[in-house]
């Protein structure tokens, strides 16, 4: 059962691979390479990142305002934060595949890129552009490297989120939401080194395309 699972999955990604490799051709005939959509999901993961950033802020403000409530409106409060952590949960999910999208097209163009430099007839051409692959390829690895590291912010504080959220379902009352007047400032300072990991990111990865634009 187990060989049969492993053979079915093994079949599975090797079908996403030919998948992706007939995507990349198929733009490739329209003037579109795989530099580009590099950029172009660098880009989108950047824009990702700054919803998340924002929404994972709300989040906690939402969470933050419920502190010293009384029962009358804690209902209402309740409830948007909720919607507020379910939006994160979804950011987080989106943020997720991004990040790998873009780790998925940057090994397919330096695979590329390092199989073409056989076909030049040129020693210095192929050189030069050797020396270019080596300094884009680090370039990409100091970027995904802020795009993880900002990725690894965003567990723990969705963790805090979902743990506060599912309290307060069985515990919707002005005793318990005071109680988490500690939760308050843990969060607080996790979302404020989410935010500045994330930012770190975003100002890397606008480096990165324009060092690629303008090659």
């Amino acid at each position: 059962m187990k060989i049969a699972f492993a053979f079915t999955l093994a079949l599975l990604l090797s079908a996403c691979g030919t998948v992706q490799k007939a995507q990349y051709s198929a733009l490739e005939k329209v003037g579109i390479h795989k530099r580009d959509i590099l950029v172009d999901r660098i880009e989108k993961t950047s824009e990702t990142q700054e919803e998340t950033k924002k929404q994972f802020q709300s989040a906690y403000e939402e969470l933050a305002s419920l502190v010293d409530i009384d029962d009358g409106g804690l209902e209402n409060k309740y409830k948007r934060m909720a919607k507020a952590v379910k939006a994160s949960e979804d950011k987080a999910t989106e943020l997720d595949e991004r990040i790998k999208s873009v780790n998925e097209v940057a090994n397919a163009l330096f695979d590329e890129w390092q199989e073409e430099l056989q076909e030049y007839q040129s020693a210095s051409l192929r050189r030069t552009s050797e020396a270019n692959l080596s300094s884009t390829k680090k370039r990409y690895a100091t970027i995904y490297k802020k795009m993880q590291d900002s990725q690894q912010r965003v567990d723990p504080v969705l963790k805090v989120l979902q743990d506060n959220t599912l309290y307060l379902k069985h515990n919707l009352n002005a005793r318990a939401v005071n109680s988490l007047s500690s939760e308050v400032i843990v969060i607080e300072g996790k979302v404020a080194r989410l935010i500045e990991q994330m930012e770190a990111s975003i100002n890397e990865s606008k480096k990165f395309i324009d060092a690629m634009q303008n090659k």
